[in-house]
């Protein structure tokens, strides 16, 4: 989750942790979502550094997640980059070809990097698509305990 400090407080490494927890809240969040939180903002007006683009990325796995890396196959990413008037620049990657998301997801990421403006985003934006996310993977959770099936063996008295 985002670090709770005051921006003034955090190091470097501290900012670059809230931001990659920022991206990644962004990237797992609904396109829906995220169009519903964007329009509660009023960003400025901002410009287009890289026009949302679609391509490839080649996805790494590893067997029981300890084993050698192998490729396991290509995945459709979409980015963008755009940069606030106040001059932020915001990037944004998400899985699949919303390019819409990608521009919402890199202005909210420009937002957040104003000090006068990153309590609000966190609070109003990546808290709650945070805690949907924990939602529906709690949801999923639940849904899959109640299918699981316990195996058991009795012993005969073989003798």
């Amino acid at each position: 989750m985002i670090q709770s400090k005051h921006p003034s407080d955090q190091t470097p490494d501290d900012i670059t942790a809230s931001r990659q927890a920022l991206m990644a809240t962004l990237a797992a969040a609904s396109p829906e979502a995220v169009a519903e939180k964007f329009e509660t903002l009023s960003p400025p007006e901002f410009d287009m550094v890289r026009q949302p683009e679609t391509g490839l990325v080649m996805v790494r796995g590893r067997m029981g997640g300890t084993g050698s890396p192998f490729n396991l196959g290509e995945v459709t990413v979409t980015r963008c980059v755009v940069r606030l008037e106040t001059g932020e620049t915001g990037s944004a990657y998400s899985l699949g070809r919303n390019k819409k998301k990608a521009v919402q997801s890199a202005v909210i990421d420009a937002l957040w990097q104003r000090p006068a403006d990153r309590e609000r985003i966190e609070t109003e934006i990546i808290s709650t698509l945070a805690a949907s996310k924990a939602s529906d993977t709690e949801t999923v959770r639940q849904e899959t305990e109640a299918t699981k099936v316990n195996f058991f063996t009795m012993v005969r008295g073989d003798d």
